[in-house]
């Protein structure tokens, strides 16, 4: 069903005004607070049947306002599984091969202070061979049911059509969030993937 201009509008407002709402809550949440619960997401993650079959896994990579995924890298290749992370080029974004945590630690940051491989570097891109298990997503805020809000450029959305059009299974999707970024609600529209599952260091 198509949304009406001003449907999209009013959504369009909605969303902007909880990602300033959000910000300001993940702004509150002291360092050691945020370790507590990454570590605590992160003890979830590996928990899971889905990860722990998952053989090849896109993972974001995290900034001091999410919850921290270096732990995650570590346990990929400790795991002998493979990484596959964001690589944004104008308005599209790539899954591609990480190798290492030696790998990690050189990759350059971008203008936004996020790590990510160079453009022009060659790696491997997740579609091209074999696709996903497994992605874990970031987000600024979520609901119990699967709901994700963006950062509003729509990298994520793009993807996962494509990504999911182009495999035979669906990749399982979770996304990994602090418990301030958890609302009862998103506005959303058509374009808008639901999650299968939000991990957060509160149980509900």
């Amino acid at each position: 069903m198509r949304l009406s201009n001003l449907t999209m509008a009013a959504i369009t407002t909605a969303k902007k005004v909880l990602r300033k709402e959000i910000e300001t809550a993940i702004k509150g949440i002291d360092i050691e607070e945020r370790k507590k619960q990454s570590r605590k997401v992160f003890e979830k993650l590996l928990s899971l049947e889905q990860y722990q079959k998952s053989k090849r896994i896109s993972v974001y990579l995290s900034t001091a306002d999410e919850i921290d995924t270096v732990p995650i890298l570590k346990d990929i290749f400790e795991n002998a599984k493979e990484a596959f992370v964001p690589r944004y080029k104008g308005k599209t974004m790539q899954m591609v091969k990480l190798n290492s945590m030696e790998d990690y630690e050189k990759l350059p940051l971008t203008k936004w202070n996020i790590k990510q491989p160079g453009i022009n570097e060659v790696r491997d891109d997740a579609l091209e061979t074999g696709g996903l298990d497994l992605i874990i997503l970031p987000g600024v805020a979520f609901t119990k049911d699967g709901k994700r809000l963006g950062h509003g450029m729509g990298y994520y959305d793009k993807f996962l059509a494509t990504c999911i059009s182009s495999q035979s299974a669906k990749p399982y999707l979770v996304a990994m969030a602090f418990n301030e970024q958890l609302r009862d609600d998103i506005p959303t529209t058509d374009t808008d993937v639901i999650l299968n599952m939000i991990l957060t260091e509160k149980d509900f």
